[in-house]
């Protein structure tokens, strides 16, 4: 009866042991799920912060003009970076507004060449004349007409030259 009572025990006290460390375990796996669960959310929260989306800023791009395509570069540059866009999609962003030869040049692009802001921009500038010989000429042949008044005259000139200066990019110097 002794032995009997023993074992019992024995039993009992195995039977207790196993459900203790069937409950550490169970407790382990819920903390790993905790664990799991909020790495998961710090990468949702931080991917969603590195989301750009495009299709939300499309509406800030300014609109594209044919007749001042000199002046659309800079002012898109500084809307760009105003705003932060990463600048990856700034040719995604252009491409959406271009229109005329712009729209013919961006397509024209092979994909690896439309997908560089630098090389959109310098291709699209040169399809419009806006390169350092096209502004010399027209600094170089510009005459005032009888409308305009002398300060005018000397005003348009001066930016003529500062477009040249620019477009050869030399620093203003001199």
């Amino acid at each position: 009866m002794k032995e009997r009572l023993e074992m019992e025990k024995k039993e009992k006290e195995d039977e207790f042991k196993l459900k203790e460390l069937e409950m550490r375990e169970r407790l382990e796996m819920e903390k790993l799920k905790i664990e799991m669960v909020k790495e998961e959310s710090n990468t949702k929260v931080q991917s969603k912060s590195d989301y750009f989306d495009a299709a939300k800023n499309i509406r800030l791009v300014p609109k594209f003009c044919e007749k001042t395509v000199d002046k659309y570069f800079p002012q898109f540059e500084k809307i760009a970076n105003n705003l932060k866009w990463p600048m990856p999609y700034w040719t995604t962003m252009l491409q959406s507004v271009f229109e005329g030869k712009a729209a013919e040049i961006y397509s024209a692009l092979p994909s690896e060449k439309s997908s560089d802001y630098d090389t959109v921009k310098q291709e699209i500038l040169k399809a419009y004349e806006l390169v350092p010989e096209a502004y010399r000429q027209k600094f170089r042949s510009y005459k005032k007409f009888d409308s305009q008044t002398y300060v005018e005259f000397a005003r348009e000139k001066e930016d003529l030259f500062d477009k040249w200066l620019t477009s050869k990019k030399t620093k203003k110097q001199f």
